[in-house]
C-alpha cells in the first residue's frame, strides 16, 4: 500500500507537519526528535500525553542542548479520551505539533505567531476563529497580555477560570493558557467556545511560570515558558474541508479497507479503526497485552474493538487485516517493527479473549449467577475466574 497521503485539493498531513516546523524552524527553534508513547522513566503516566512530558526538566529549568526555542511533532495517547472515541474530535493515538519557550519570548508572541501561522501559512480564514484566556481567581489574575492580543488582532475572545489553567497533575508545573477554537458549524460562527461545542479547540498556548505545590500554593519557576499543543489530526481535518478527524487523508487507507472487510455502521467504523490502528502503534513501541499497567490498555483497545466487531458476526478476525495497512501506520508513526510480528500478537490477544468469552458464558450460566449481579459476585468472577467487570456486564447485556 502507497504511503503518499496526497488528496484532492493539495493539503496533506505531510505538508501541514513540514510547514509548521519550517515556520519555527525560520523563527529561531530547534526541531527535537519526538519520543515514544512511553515516558521518561520516573514519569507517573502510563504514556506520553503531551509533548512537553520529555521536557519537564527543561521546563524547570535545566538547560536543553539544543537551545530556549523547541519545535517537534510528538505522538500521543490519553487514556481520558477512550469513551470519546467515536466522536468527530477524539482519538486514541494522536499527533501534536508543538512548540516551546525557555524563558525565552513570553505569550503574546507566541500566540501572535500561532495566529500568522493558521491565517497566512495554512490559510485559515481568521473569521471562524475563537479564541479563550483565563480570567483570574482568587490565586492569580486575569491573562491581560493575552486578551490584548487577540483583540488587537480583531478575533473574539472568552475569558474562563477552569478552563484555561493549565496544570500536569495535582502538582507540578502549571499556569494560565489561551486556546484557539475554529468553528466547524454549517452556520456563520455563532456564540462561544464554552456555550457551543461546534466550537472545536486545536491550539492551547500555555504560559508556564508556576509550580503547584502538595498544598495548592503556587511557587514562581525559575524561568518563565510558553509551551503550545496542537493536534494535528483535528488541524488536518479543517483544513481539508473534513467533518471528522476520521476523514483526514491518515484514516483514507483505514476507511478505504475495513468497510470491504467488515460492514459496520459509522461509529462502529470509527471506533474499530482508532482501535486497531491505536493498537498498532502501542504494540510498536514495545508494549504487549497485559493485566495491568500499559499492557492492559493495550488489552482494552482489542477488547473494546473486537466486542464491536462480533456483535454482528463472530467469525470476524483481525487476520483479516491486510498486512500492509498495518505496516502504512508503523510507517506513518516511524516506528520500525515488523508488521507481521505486530498482527501475530494482535491475533493472539484476540484468541485469547475468544477464549474468555466461552469461559465467561459457561460460568455466567450458572444458576448463581443468573439474577442480579452484586459487588460481591463481580468481585468473585472477577478474582477467580479471571472476568472483569465490563466484559461480565457485556455478556449480560447479550
Amino acid at each position: 500500500m502507497s504511503t503518499d497521503r496526497t488528496i484532492p485539493g493539495g493539503v496533506t498531513t505531510d505538508h501541514v507537519v513540514s510547514t509548521f516546523v519550517e515556520y519555527f524552524e525560520e523563527r529561531g527553534h530547534r526541531r527535537i526528535t519526538g519520543s515514544t508513547l512511553l515516558p521518561p522513566q520516573g514519569d507517573s503516566v502510563l504514556f506520553t500525553t503531551s509533548g512537553m512530558h520529555p521536557l519537564t526538566p527543561y521546563l524547570e529549568g535545566r538547560p536543553h542542548p539544543l537551545g530556549d526555542r523547541l519545535v517537534n511533532v510528538q505522538r500521543c495517547l490519553r487514556t481520558t479520551d477512550l469513551d470519546e472515541v467515536g466522536d468527530p474530535t477524539h482519538l486514541t493515538v494522536f499527533e501534536m505539533l508543538g512548540t516551546w519557550s525557555l524563558g525565552d519570548y513570553e505569550g503574546p508572541q507566541s500566540l501572535r505567531w500561532g495566529y500568522e501561522l493558521l491565517t497566512e501559512g495554512l490559510g485559515l480564514d481568521p473569521r471562524m476563529m475563537h479564541a479563550t484566556v483565563f480570567g483570574g481567581d482568587d490565586r492569580t489574575g486575569p491573562d491581560t497580555p493575552s486578551q490584548e492580543v487577540w483583540q488587537e488582532l480583531g478575533v473574539p475572545v472568552e475569558p474562563t477560570v477552569e478552563d484555561n489553567w493549565w496544570s500536569n497533575g495535582p502538582t507540578g508545573p502549571c499556569g494560565p493558557d489561551s486556546e484557539i477554537f475554529l468553528w466547524t458549524g454549517d452556520t456563520p460562527p455563532q456564540s462561544t467556545p464554552t456555550l457551543d461545542d461546534r466550537w472545536v479547540e486545536i491550539w492551547n498556548h500555555v504560559t508556564m511560570r508556576y509550580r503547584k505545590l502538595d498544598d495548592g500554593s503556587l511557587v514562581p519557576l525559575p524561568q518563565r515558558n510558553v509551551d503550545t499543543g496542537m493536534g494535528l489530526e483535528r488541524l488536518v481535518s479543517r483544513l481539508q474541508g473534513k467533518s471528522s478527524v476520521f476523514e483526514c487523508d491518515v484514516f483514507t487507507p483505514w476507511r478505504l479497507t475495513v468497510p470491504s472487510l467488515w460492514p459496520l455502521d459509522e461509529p462502529s467504523l470509527r471506533l474499530v479503526c482508532d482501535h486497531l490502528r491505536s493498537a498498532v502503534v502501542v504494540i510498536g513501541d514495545g508494549v504487549s497485552p497485559s493485566n495491568t499497567g500499559r499492557g492492559y490498555v493495550l488489552r482494552r483497545l482489542v477488547r473494546r474493538l473486537l466486542t464491536v466487531l462480533w456483535r454482528d458476526d463472530t467469525t470476524r478476525s483481525i487476520g483479516d487485516l491486510p498486512l500492509d495497512l498495518v505496516r502504512h501506520t508503523l510507517d506513518h508513526f516511524r516506528q520500525d517493527v515488523e508488521g507481521e510480528g505486530v498482527r501475530v500478537i494482535l491475533l493472539e490477544e484476540e484468541q485469547r479473549f475468544r477464549g474468555l468469552l466461552e469461559r465467561g458464558r459457561r460460568v455466567l450460566a450458572q444458576p448463581r449467577f443468573r439474577g442480579t449481579l452484586d459487588e460481591e459476585s463481580l468481585h468473585y468472577l472477577h478474582d477467580t475466574h479471571g472476568l472483569p467487570r465490563d466484559l461480565v456486564l457485556s455478556l449480560r447485556s447479550q
